[in-house]
């Protein structure tokens, strides 16, 4: 594994800190405060090529490297999670997914849209009683010869209004268990399709999270992704390379509070010299700088080992378990070295706490993470 970054790399790094700095800081209190979805901005990033960066360029994509997608998202994350979490399902879930394993024709009618931004992708597997437990799908899709029939609700889906491409995880044959799931590509307007509440959030909150029902509605078989039985498989495989995409987000939300604290350090006296000059603040600064150091490696060997086409499902796990809670240690001494003013919004600390708490629940728990390590571990 090489430690330098290409020219493309580091290129890619400063356009996504410019973009952040620029164009998400502004507002970003008020967007989280509104619960209001940063349309404006998540329309630049498409056209700066950060919803399809992985893609091949003859579906429109940037044909980036993973290291240079961390990059990014780990800058963007920095500022505004709300927007890195929609950048990481179009990404990871959405255009991944589709690219690997989705028919030419999905591709040039789906894939080219997604990758430049046009259309907003939605990877739809939670439900009500299907949380960690994937197999427990409720939703189904009846089998009726050239089409599906899918019924059902989906929950905590991220972009759910705004995106206008879902794949849907549904169960075909219940007595097949997981091997009966399938995915199928969902268009937002297709009759008997409905986007429901707006979930009212502890962070995230300019990420527009819905739940989705479905009755009656009408999927061609064309849209199904894979063979019959195929969606459990696409969905779990799909989620692997998610975490890498969530772990660079909880990196970048560690990495922003740390660099707020840090400067907040060297500008703040108390008992007439600054808060840096404090042993107490030096030592916290110092926990935070190993830890956020640590995360980074741990994601950067997920995505080299994913570049390098290797096993990286132990090391993706890995990587999203210690960065997210290492996104909760080192926030929370943000918070502490601001005092007071780390409670309010203004000084955006508060807000980078409140964010970091669902990277260890979403795309797979802690406890899941773990799961994943010792399975793999013990093969």
């Amino acid at each position: 594994m090489n430690f330098q970054l290409t020219e493309e790399q580091l290129a890619v790094q400063h356009a996504a800190r410019d973009f952040a700095k620029n164009d998400l800081l502004p507002g970003v209190i008020e967007r989280d405060t509104e619960q209001k979805f940063p349309k404006e901005q998540i329309k630049k990033m498409g056209e700066l090529g950060f919803l399809g960066m992985m893609v091949d360029p003859k579906y429109n994509g940037g044909g980036m490297d993973t290291i240079s997608y961390v990059l990014a998202m780990e800058e963007i994350s920095k500022v505004d999670a709300s927007a890195s979490v929609c950048m990481s399902v179009n990404n990871s879930l959405v255009c991944w997914g589709l690219e690997k394993f989705g028919t030419e024709e999905q591709k040039e009618k789906y894939l080219k849209r997604l990758a430049t931004g046009e259309a907003i992708g939605a990877f739809c597997l939670s439900e009500p009683e299907a949380g960690s437990d994937a197999t427990s799908q409720r939703t189904t899709a009846e089998d009726k010869g050239d089409h599906y029939i899918l019924n059902g609700t989906k929950n905590w889906i991220t972009n759910g209004n705004s995106a206008s491409i879902y794949i849907v995880i549904a169960q075909t044959d219940i007595a097949k268990k997981h091997k009966g799931i399938n995915a199928l590509i969902v268009e937002k307007g297709m009759p008997g399709f409905v986007v429901g509440k707006k979930e009212d959030k502890m962070g995230i909150r300019g990420s527009d999270t819905h739940s989705l029902m479905f009755t009656d509605v009408k999927v061609p078989k064309a849209n199904r992704i894979g063979d019959d039985g195929f969606g459990f498989t696409f969905a779990m495989t799909t989620l692997n390379g998610g975490r890498i995409g969530i772990a660079s987000q909880a990196l970048g939300i560690a990495a922003g509070a740390y660099e707020l604290a840090l400067a907040y350090s060297k500008e703040r006296k108390a008992f007439g010299k600054t808060l840096s000059e404090h042993q107490a603040i030096q030592f916290k600064l110092a926990d935070m700088a190993t830890k956020i150091d640590a995360a980074r490696l741990l994601v950067h060997q997920a995505a080299w080992l994913k570049d390098q086409k290797k096993d990286f499902v132990k090391a993706a796990a890995m990587a999203k378990l210690y960065a997210s809670q290492i996104a909760q240690d080192v926030t929370t001494e943000a918070v502490q070295i601001h005092g007071g003013y780390g409670y309010v919004k203004e000084f955006h600390v508060e807000r980078l706490m409140r964010d970091a708490k669902i990277t260890q629940i979403y795309e797979g728990t802690t406890e899941i993470q773990k799961m994943v390590i010792s399975r793999e571990l013990l093969k």
